[in-house]
């Protein structure tokens, strides 16, 4: 898989990105769907901070599932504030001396830092993509940051086998010339029509 040599700032940007997102969360969007069929806005965030404290966990030595993949333990009106605390923490732990070249433990497997910073990349990316078009914010993402994951997000993740222990949908087939972020989600099994706003 070829990835840039050092995936910490993309990672750093692709967050960046997330979190202005967050930010604009007012409380009567919460329950609004998402393009992540499992998730409304709410439990989108839950999801999008236990990845920020999952990815501070791993990257010291555990084991991704001794961390929640959801949490549930901040307040509606909290969510902003529970991104930039784990964000503290989460910059913390990839300034931290040869963290990339330490194994991480990742759900899928074990894997180079290197390697496993950047399949977050990828995943902070795309749940990005899912919190803005909820927001109906499409027009707030970066498509230079989509176009930075396909390829190796094509390489990592293979069109099949999908389902079951691969936590993704079928390939949405999409125009070679679209916009980079709708090549990427189709390719996580998103429809980058997605109308589900409500």
């Amino acid at each position: 898989m070829t990835t840039t040599p050092d995936p910490r700032p993309l990672f750093a940007q692709t967050l960046d990105q997330c979190g202005r997102l967050v930010d604009a969360v007012a409380p009567a969007d919460l329950d609004r769907p998402t393009p992540c069929a499992d998730y409304d806005v709410r439990t989108l965030l839950g999801h999008l901070v236990a990845v920020e404290r999952r990815v501070v966990h791993i990257a010291r030595g555990g084991h991704p599932f001794e961390v929640p993949s959801l949490v549930d333990d901040v307040p509606d009106d909290g969510w902003a504030q529970a991104w930039k605390q784990a964000r503290v923490d989460l910059d913390a732990a990839m300034a931290e001396d040869g963290v990339l070249d330490r194994t991480f433990h990742h759900p899928a497997g074990d894997f180079p830092g290197r390697l496993a910073v950047f399949a977050y990349v990828s995943e902070v990316a795309v749940h990005g993509w899912d919190l803005a078009m909820a927001l109906g914010q499409r027009g707030d993402l970066d498509d230079a940051l989509a176009a930075a994951c396909l390829e190796p997000v094509r390489q990592f993740l293979p069109a099949a086998p999908r389902g079951g222990p691969v936590p993704f949908g079928a390939v949405v087939d999409v125009a070679t010339d679209a916009p980079a972020y709708d090549r990427l989600v189709g390719w996580m099994g998103r429809d980058p029509q997605w109308a589900g706003r409500s």
